[in-house]
């Protein structure tokens, strides 16, 4: 997969060197992520590098946009607080597009669609969705659009983390029920755990990631939406979706 991911740069590349889009780099933007959200974002093991979708996203974005990019590795709740509070020039981070949300920050144009997705252990038959998880102890992400759900449950008794990977390991010890999260990331777990994991029912709402951006900066959003719209209509998410979210190595 390296390979198609190589060629993705080199596209992007060349379309700067022949001046069809790309900006001289110069202005530093500060960028919030939380790396414990693969395939979106995480640590490398061996480069110890922040790498995944929306890593490789925001970097091809600041190259057309003629930005630099200075990548923070943040928990989501801070991340939000201090989006909120103008700490950082933008986020890209899985973050869903929520009115509340747009109420503290702004957001970019939508990049990627995804839902809440339930997941249990491979031999629970009474959780099939979201519909049988009352009076079960369910985890989380912190903040997350799946904390905000699970708190609908009537009788739940939810488990928040900082690290949904963490939520995951605990669902596999038994200390959990079951899980919600995104359903990109909870099928690239299942996908690594097979025997020990799977989803419980359908995809359950209707959900778009967008990058935050500091609410008075209009001008940054306005350089990252331009850039977007050029790499969507070229199929560059669709390249790096089939990267890292159909034929994830990670």
């Amino acid at each position: 997969m390296k390979h198609i991911y190589n060629s993705l740069l080199i596209v992007i590349s060349l379309a700067c060197i022949l001046g069809t889009s790309c900006g001289q780099t110069s202005e530093v933007v500060r960028v919030a992520t939380d790396a414990t959200w693969p395939p979106f974002e995480m640590i490398d093991d061996e480069s110890k590098e922040l790498v995944g979708l929306d890593i490789d996203l925001m970097k091809a974005i600041a190259l057309r946009a003629g930005l630099q990019v200075e990548f923070i590795n943040v928990s989501f709740d801070p991340l939000l607080a201090g989006m909120a509070q103008c700490q950082y020039d933008a986020a890209i981070s899985a973050i869903t597009i929520t009115p509340d949300r747009a109420a503290d920050f702004a957001f970019s144009d939508p990049y990627f669609a995804a839902g809440q997705i339930v997941v249990v252990q491979t031999g629970n038959t009474d959780i099939t969705g979201i519909g049988t998880l009352g009076g079960n102890v369910v985890g989380v992400q912190m903040d997350t659009t799946g904390d905000i759900e699970a708190q609908k449950i009537e009788g739940t008794t939810i488990r928040r983390y900082d690290d949904i990977g963490l939520a995951f390991q605990d669902l596999m010890n038994g200390q959990l029920d079951a899980v919600i999260a995104d359903n990109p990331m909870a099928l690239e777990i299942v996908g690594q755990h097979p025997d020990q994991l799977k989803t419980a029912g359908d995809v359950f709402t209707d959900e778009n990631y967008g990058i935050a951006v500091c609410k008075t900066n209009t001008e940054l959003v306005a350089q990252i939406n331009s850039a977007l719209a050029e790499l969507i209509a070229e199929g560059y998410i669709e390249g790096l979706t089939q990267i890292w979210v159909i034929g994830s190595e990670y």
